[in-house]
Order: C-alpha cells, then sequence, then structure tokens
C-alpha cells in the first residue's frame, strides 16, 4: 500500500506532487531520486497549519478584523477581478501568495509605483507570501496599456541599467519593509515569505514550442481583441499594433501561471490601468493550468485555487493626471532624480483634504493613530503635524528611517513644522554599506580604463580603496561582475546575474561590456557599480579624474594649478621652483597636499589646493 502524504505536505501543491510520484516507487528509487524532508520541517509546517485555522476561526467570530476588510478600510481595493466573496473565504481559509510586477522600462521607479506595493506589504504583513516581480523580458516589449504608440525599444544596454537599479530599489523597499513591520509592531510569521524574482528567469527560456502548445492553442482571439487598448489601436492609431504588444498580456499572464505553479501564487495587485492585464492574466492561468496532460502534475481547479486580482487607485497630481515617466510628471524615487528633500517636500504640500486618505495609503500606521494624528493637525494647521508624519513614513519605506529622519530635520530648520516623535532610529556611524546608504551607483569613466588591470578598475570605480585593495578583493572572490554565472561572456539581456571577477588579462575585461559600453561591477551586496563608457577626448574635456588615474595625482594636480595661477599673474615659475616651495612648506610642518598623497577625492584636493596657495602667497610676501 502506498504511503500517506502528510496533510501538512499536502498544503504546498508541488510538495505533494512530489510525494505523490514518490509513493509508488521502491525504495532504492525513492532514495536515489529524492531529498529527504525533515521531520522538523513538516513539524513546522504543521504548527503553522494549526495557526492559520485558529486565525480562520478568529476571523469568522470578529476576533481579527478581516485583510479583506483592512485593504478595504486602507482605500486600496479599485476594480475586483473575481467574486468578492469567495476571495474573503479564500483568504480567510488559505494562506496564499500574490505579487505585483514592474517593467524597468526606466532606470528608476516613481511614488506611483509605491501603491499596488503598499498593498501587497500589507497581505504580507498579514501572513500572506509575497512577491516583488521584476520585468526583465516583457520590458523589452512594453505594457501597450493607455498608449496609443509603441514604447521606445531599449538597447541592451539600457535594459542592463535599468533592471541594475530598479532590482537594488526593490531590495531596499523589502528591507526597509521589514524594519517597519517590526517599528509597528506586526507579527513575524515564517510561513510569509517574501522574495524579488526577474521574469527572465523563466520567459527568456520559454520555447514557441511550449507557449504554443500549452496557451497559444487554447486561447481565444475574440476577448483579446475585445480590450479597449487593442480596438483603440487598430481603429484610432496611424501606428497600428504590434504583434507583441498584442501578445503581451500573454506573457503577463504566463508570469502569473509560473508563480502560481511554483510559489502558490493565487493573486495579482495592480494600478486600475492593470485591471485589463489581470483579467487576461486569470484567463492564461485557467487555460495553462488546465492544458496540463501529465495526469499527476495536474493542478486543482477548485474554488479554492481560483485565481483572483484587485486594482489600486492610481495617485494623480494636481491636474488629476496620472503619474509616469510618459507624462513628464513623475516623482522618481532614485535620489539623483527626485532628491529626498524634494520627495520629503512632495508630500508635505499635500492638501489637508487628501492627508488622512495618503496616510491610509502609504504607511503602515494603524487607523487609530492616524484619526489620533488628524484631529492634531486640524487643531493646529500650521504645524503642519499630519504632512511630516505623511513624509517622514514614505522616506522611511524608500530611503530608511536615518535618511528620513535627516529630511524632516531639514524641513524643519527651513519651512518650520511640528516634526513627529522618533522613538529609535539606527546609527549610520559604522561605515557599513547597506541598500540605505550605499553610493550613486551609475557614474562614468573612459574607454581607457578597459585597458587596465581588473584590479585597477576596481580602483577606478570606488569599489576598492587602492589598487592592492582591489586585488585583494579579486584574490578572495570579494568583487562580482554582471554576466553569465560561472562563464566568461556578458550578461544575458534581460537579466541580472552575477560571477565573480578573477585576475584576468585586462584585454578580459572587454567580454563583460554591454552594447560595448556598460560594466556592471558588485562588491558585497549593496554596493554597485554601473560604469557607462564615455570616449576619452570626451572624459578628458570634462575636467574629471577617476582614482588611479595616470598622470592626475593629487600633488601633480597642485603644482599644475600653481603653475597655472601664477603665469597668469605674469610670473613664470618652473615645476622645480613650485614643488621646491611645496618641500619647505612640507618640512615646515605646513598642511600641504604633499602630506597627503592617498587622498582621492578631487574636492578634499581642491580644498588643499587653496590652502596651500595662501602659504605660498605668505612665503613669498615675507621672503619679499
Amino acid at each position: 500500500m502506498a504511503p500517506r502524504i502528510p496533510a501538512s505536505v499536502r498544503s504546498f501543491p508541488r510538495l505533494a506532487q512530489q510525494c505523490a510520484l514518490c509513493a509508488g516507487r521502491s525504495t532504492t528509487l525513492h532514495a536515489q531520486a529524492t531529498r529527504q524532508i525533515a521531520t522538523s520541517f513538516l513539524d513546522k509546517v504543521a504548527a503553522g497549519e494549526q495557526r492559520w485555522e485558529e486565525r480562520a476561526q478568529k476571523i469568522s467570530s470578529g476576533e481579527i478584523t478581516h485583510p479583506w476588510d483592512i485593504l478595504n478600510e486602507r482605500g486600496y481595493i479599485k476594480d475586483v477581478a473575481g467574486n468578492p466573496d469567495r476571495i474573503r473565504e479564500i483568504l480567510r481559509i488559505k494562506r496564499v501568495g500574490g505579487y505585483v510586477g514592474v517593467d524597468p522600462t526606466a532606470d528608476s521607479m516613481h511614488v506611483g509605483h509605491l501603491l499596488p506595493m503598499m498593498a501587497l506589504f500589507w497581505m504580507w504583513m498579514q501572513g500572506y507570501p509575497a512577491v516583488l516581480l521584476l520585468g526583465g523580458s516583457t520590458a523589452r516589449i512594453g505594457d501597450p496599456t493607455d498608449r496609443m504608440d509603441s514604447r521606445k525599444v531599449l538597447s541592451n544596454a539600457e535594459i542592463g541599467k535599468n533592471i541594475t537599479k530598479i532590482h537594488y530599489q526593490l531590495g531596499r523597499l523589502w528591507d526597509n519593509v521589514v524594519k517597519l513591520r517590526e517599528k509597528y509592531g506586526y507579527e513575524d510569521d515564517w510561513a510569509a515569505k517574501r522574495a524579488l524574482y526577474n521574469n527572465n528567469m523563466w520567459l527568456g527560456n520559454l520555447t514557441l514550442y511550449d507557449f504554443s502548445k500549452r496557451l497559444a492553442r487554447n486561447m481565444r482571439m475574440g476577448p483579446l481583441l475585445s480590450r479597449d487598448t487593442v480596438k483603440r489601436r487598430l481603429n484610432e492609431s496611424e501606428e497600428g499594433m504590434s504583434l507583441g504588444e498584442f501578445m503581451y498580456p500573454l506573457l503577463q499572464g504566463w508570469d502569473f501561471w509560473h508563480l502560481h505553479n511554483k510559489q502558490n501564487v493565487q493573486f495579482q495587485i495592480g494600478g486600475s490601468d492593470q485591471y485589463g492585464n489581470i483579467v487576461s492574466g486569470i484567463e492564461v492561468l485557467k487555460t495553462v493550468r488546465e492544458s496540463e496532460e501529465a495526469p499527476h502534475f495536474k493542478m486543482d481547479n477548485s474554488w479554492q485555487n481560483e485565481p483572483f486580482g484587485f486594482t489600486v487607485p492610481l495617485l494623480t497630481d494636481s491636474s488629476g493626471a496620472k503619474f509616469g515617466k510618459s507624462a513628464g510628471n513623475a516623482v522618481w524615487l532614485d535620489e539623483f532624480k527626485t532628491s529626498p528633500f524634494e520627495l520629503y517636500g512632495y508630500f508635505m504640500r499635500r492638501p489637508d483634504e487628501d492627508l488622512e486618505k495618503l496616510l491610509k495609503l502609504f504607511t503602515f500606521m494603524p487607523l487609530k493613530q492616524i484619526s489620533q494624528i488628524m484631529e492634531e493637525h486640524m487643531r493646529e494647521p500650521s504645524k503642519r503635524i499630519a504632512n511630516h508624519h505623511l513624509a517622514f513614513e514614505v522616506l522611511s519605506l524608500v530611503y530608511g528611517s536615518q535618511r528620513a529622519l535627516q529630511e524632516a530635520q531639514q524641513h524643519q530648520f527651513r519651512f518650520g513644522g511640528e516634526l513627529p516623535t522618533i522613538d529609535k532610529v539606527p546609527s549610520d556611524e559604522s561605515g557599513i554599506i547597506t541598500s540605505n546608504n550605499a553610493p550613486r551607483s551609475d557614474i562614468q569613466l573612459p574607454e581607457s580604463v578597459m585597458k587596465l588591470p581588473p584590479a585597477k578598475i576596481l580602483y577606478a570605480c570606488g569599489l576598492a580603496s587602492s589598487a592592492s585593495d582591489g586585488h585583494r578583493l579579486l584574490t578572495k572572490k570579494g568583487a562580482y561582475v554582471a554576466a553569465q554565472p560561472g562563464q566568461r561572456r556578458g550578461l544575458v539581456p534581460g537579466n541580472l546575474s552575477w560571477t565573480p571577477m578573477e585576475l584576468w588579462y585586462p584585454e578580459d575585461s572587454l567580454k563583460f561590456l554591454i552594447d560595448n559600453k556598460l560594466l556592471i561591477l558588485r562588491k558585497g551586496k549593496h554596493n554597485v557599480r554601473i560604469i557607462e563608457l564615455v570616449p576619452d577626448e570626451e572624459w578628458k574635456a570634462s575636467g574629471k579624474v577617476y582614482p588611479g588615474e595616470p598622470y592626475t595625482g593629487t600633488l601633480r594636480r597642485v603644482v599644475k594649478k600653481l603653475k597655472e595661477d601664477y603665469a597668469a599673474k605674469g610670473e613664470e615659475l618652473s615645476e622645480a621652483e613650485i614643488r621646491r616651495m611645496l618641500k619647505e612648506l612640507k618640512d615646515a610642518d605646513a598642511p600641504t597636499v604633499a602630506n597627503n598623497p592617498n587622498i582621492e577625492l578631487l574636492s578634499k584636493a581642491e580644498m588643499r589646493l587653496k590652502k596651500t596657495e595662501e602659504k605660498v602667497e605668505k612665503a613669498k610676501s615675507r621672503s619679499s
């Protein structure tokens, strides 16, 4: 008789399928072909099931607020794809996963992207697994929703840059959400997994045969042609619609199917303009699920496993226009496109009548606390208490509480108002690179830098403090290049993977260039450099220098600058004379640049250069 599959395993569909397959095999084959499952893990799963059953009973009795009601009360639910009553029951009895997708069609997300993610984060805090999905493959097509023209075709370099920057923005959001969960005391449930995926992991390997067999031959054209976007593009646009754009909802639906099949994801969240794509995704999921021919892999399609989704309201500007890069009104989450000070100021300028709604949408504050804040705000509107709470919470989510406090204090100093009480702010003095204090990732370097050994490239881009430090990093496999893992080839378009750098020959670094102009390097977890190569002539004309650049040492630059300054005054001094003056100052313990040959930052060199010039002038006046 086949062994019985435990209930704790049956709650994980793919695990249960594997056990069902193993149940009929011989003991020898089972031992050779499958991995063992630890009893402690099964006990942990069973305990989690027990907690969920108890939670379902408390929801029924009213002891716990239903998660669907929490989303409704905070204003997240606009349009629902599915039966709301059935969705409520599914969420009560099952720990189903959800996801939000973002296509990297720009090098940063904007504030409008946060709304569907906030709804997902709230579900995660209620105990449901959550996935943030980066559209490395779908970005190459571009979502045609609400557009009368095709999106610009992105190059491999643009896709690589966008994926890298948004990947780390999403990772930073997850890090900060975990801290905000601790701040507000929400339950830490191990079964509420969180993940960040790139759909190029599966769409990049999807064959036309599999796509046609599982999906295309089973989908009807009528529902696809009836979508508003398709009808408008076909009837009103001179450009028409490409086949890729027409298939975009099917590819997004394949994402839904893959996450449902592998991660038990059962619902999708998006902006209100994504309702059509969510409905199409549900149909794709059902179609692919039903097309499974192997009986032992057939998934249950009963109402408990019915996929669903919902949209959140769109965030609009004061004129009612949708936020986005296409509209030209985006408030970016990249600090070099919209500074944290400007982001804080955006929420400080929200009118009083919008504050309660925005506090519900963009913060994890309990509703009772929001009511108290609004009462205080209305008593003394000039203090803008609610605005400060709103701006501080958004910056805590995007940049971390340390940066949020800095910007709050800056705004209070310049414009007044009353700051929220900060109970605990993590120290930023350790010097450890985190997702919230990582330096600027995208930089420029001259093309000639690719002729340098890899250790010097790490030094040039700021990932190493010196060439020797770069050599140690390479020896310890502590530096990575964006490339196919373990292979000496460039980054696969639409993907983001890393392989350790080695002490290879200088010309070997050229193999990792994207479109012959972009190199992406990383040290540690968050310290990334997206290096754009520019012609050497352009670099020289810019007046910039990079660490370790030949003939650009601090002392050499000081001597050159002093020589030019004296020439402008009509005095011709040789380099030897200037160096002799500097040596005399050094011997006199003067704070010259010569005392600090390892200074890397040009700003510091210029500051010391000014001091040196003053000392030289004083020395000359004394001698005369």
